[in-house]
């Protein structure tokens, strides 16, 4: 297993852990094959019935793209940068387990998608979720896609094309957090739930669920390839590479 993931036991429930907390658990690429390769052993090891994805520290949920990693990706490597990333997603949907995010802080860019994907979301009044990735010079594109299946078409533009966080209340209000409680009972209200769902009758949760898994996949590709070609575009241009370059300067400054 990565360094980059850690697994902790809550009974017959995993608490799988983005383990990056000084970067905000921004995915990089070590984080994001952690997180899937992970996925697949927990979905095959019958001692667990479910699975809660959180993320180290109480800061972030995860931060979305690791900026200094994404610096130093070029323009013919965008396509397999991006699709490690988006694997993640799809593992989380094709996993047959109950999957709660357990949001812990902010959820922005690529955590707000691995949010978006799993089976349920818990929040607390101080978590953030949000796809800032426009304004970072980076196309919206996977996640506008993965908006779409939640949110109505307007609110999705908005979110999309400005980049804005919503606070809890307003993702709660949509839908977004299924629950939102005191930020000590995140993990336990998150197990509590995949509880729930792993105590269903089992053909009936599985085709449940199989049908939801349809009706994500049924455009991820064409999402992810589209994605490719606007990151390549943009990449191409200099456009994030010189956002991404203001933003550690002012950091380090």
């Amino acid at each position: 297993m990565s360094d980059a993931v850690r697994v902790e036991m809550q009974g017959d429930i995993a608490l799988l852990i983005f383990n990056r907390p000084a970067s905000l658990n921004a995915l990089n690429t070590p984080l994001a094959r952690g997180i899937a390769e992970t996925l697949v052993e927990l979905d095959a090891d019958p001692s667990v019935k479910g699975i809660v994805l959180t993320g180290a520290g109480d800061r972030a949920f995860c931060a979305g793209a690791d900026l200094v990693e994404a610096r130093g990706v070029q323009v013919h490597q965008i396509e397999e940068w991006f699709g490690t990333v988006c694997n993640v997603y799809r593992q989380i949907v094709m996993t047959e387990k109950p999957v709660i995010a357990a949001l812990n802080g902010i959820a922005s860019g690529g955590g707000f998608q691995i949010a978006l994907v799993s089976d349920l979301r818990v929040g607390h009044p101080g978590t953030r979720l949000g796809q800032p990735e426009v304004n970072a010079g980076i196309p919206s594109v996977m996640g506008s896609y993965w908006i779409s299946l939640n949110l109505p078409w307007s609110l999705n533009q908005e979110l999309s094309m400005t980049g804005r966080m919503m606070e809890a209340d307003e993702a709660q209000r949509f839908g977004l957090l299924n629950r939102v409680v005191a930020r000590e009972q995140v993990i336990p209200t998150a197990c509590e739930l995949a509880e729930l769902l792993a105590g269903k009758l089992p053909t009936a949760f599985a085709r449940t669920k199989k049908r939801f898994r349809e009706v994500a996949l049924r455009g991820f590709e064409e999402a992810f390839r589209a994605g490719v070609l606007g990151q390549q575009e943009a990449f191409a241009k200099g456009e994030p590479q010189r956002f991404i370059d203001d933003f550690l300067a002012k950091k380090k400054g």
